[in-house]
């Protein structure tokens, strides 16, 4: 840990306000000094992916409680983003550091064109010196295309940016065999295969209920990025220090894969099927077994309202999700491509229909 050069730091709200959900000034002053201090030397590189928004605008608005409504937790995040960044702002200018906002969707990241847009923007922020700070883009983002939490968007940016470490910061100091509230309980230090959390109680959100998180979220998102090749530390936003450092502090969860393409690991985790396919058994076996693109022939149903590029489910005849993928054609193009040749496709509709529904490049099997 304290040899990595590239590192994502995840905070969350509870970390960051008060009870009743306004800033609190102290905290965000003692986390910018701990990243500004490992970022100081040159040596090493920090994306913050800060939650924070939408509990920064409650209290200016008067609400009590993060609302349930997606209306109002967009005006909320409108009022506490400017907030949120004002004050990292104010923080980080103490160290002479300049602090640039990125604000994604999910929509944007399962995109071929949106995500390289995003890959270059953090890159060139960090290579100018600046501190990226990303969040959620509360304000337009819509139920169909959110990521839910801000501790899977935290997984995704640190295989996004190549990063060496993902740090998730919490109130709780790492992943406990019981309620950590609870005498007998003890911290698991180490987990090196996701299995080894079966049985294991873990939370949900906090009690001040100004986040979305909890350790459900957390956890899940050490799964995503552990996957794709990136080591996880799961600890306490007051032990941010010795995490970065290499301390023994928190949970840390063994890398359990290789990285993937980075455009494949935001369509499998960050994107929301807009439609289904359904494949045939040899479209299935082509598809799952073999590795191959989805061409017309292997069709049997579609379902669902969507364009060409967006994620679509791949199904087998029970109905089962086998694979996610892009597709090339609009739903309503469909139906008259089912079962057809791509060659007899282009000699009555022409050669551009003689081409893949989903290319394999632009999909991802899921595995039960």
């Amino acid at each position: 840990m304290g040899e990595a050069r590239r590192i994502v730091v995840k905070v969350g709200s509870s970390s960051l306000t008060t009870a009743s959900g306004g800033l609190d000034a102290d905290r965000v002053d003692a986390l910018v000094d701990v990243l500004a201090k490992v970022r100081s030397g040159g040596e090493r590189e920090i994306v913050l992916v800060s939650s924070g928004a939408i509990a920064a605008g409650l209290a200016p608005l008067g609400l009590r409680r993060r609302p349930r409504d997606l209306a109002r937790q967009q005006a909320a995040a409108s009022v506490g983003q400017g907030l949120l960044v004002a004050r990292y702002n104010a923080s980080f200018a103490r160290y002479g550091v300049r602090v640039g906002q990125v604000l994604l969707t999910s929509d944007d990241m399962s995109r071929r064109a949106h995500h390289r847009n995003a890959s270059r923007t953090l890159d060139k922020l960090l290579a100018m010196g600046a501190f990226p700070i990303v969040n959620e883009n509360d304000t337009v983002a819509t139920d169909e295309i959110r990521f839910g939490d801000n501790d899977r968007l935290a997984a995704l940016v640190a295989h996004l940016v190549h990063a060496d470490l993902l740090v998730l910061l919490s109130d709780v100091d790492g992943v406990y065999d019981g309620d950590p509230g609870k005498p007998g309980t003890s911290r698991i230090a180490e987990v090196r295969d996701p299995s080894e959390l079966a049985g294991v109680e873990i939370g949900s959100a906090g009690k001040a209920g100004v986040g979305t998180g909890g350790m459900v979220t957390k956890v899940e998102a050490a799964r995503i990025a552990a996957a794709a090749g990136v080591p996880v530390v799961l600890t306490s936003a007051v032990h941010a220090a010795d995490a970065l450092s290499g301390e023994d502090t928190g949970t840390y969860f063994h890398p359990t894969g290789k990285r993937s393409a980075d455009r494949l690991l935001w369509l499998q985790h960050a994107s929301t099927p807009q439609g289904a396919l359904t494949l045939d058994d040899g479209a299935v076996e082509a598809v799952v077994e073999r590795r191959k693109s989805l061409l017309p022939a292997g069709i049997a149903a579609v379902e669902g309202e969507f364009s060409a590029g967006d994620p679509v489910e791949l199904r087998d005849a029970k109905g089962r999700a086998v694979a996610r993928g892009l597709v090339s054609f609009d739903a309503k193009e469909i139906p008259r491509l089912i079962g057809r040749s791509t060659r007899e496709l282009a000699r009555e509709l022409g050669p551009a229909y003689e081409r893949e529904v989903v290319h394999r490049d632009d999909l991802v099997l899921l595995h039960p």
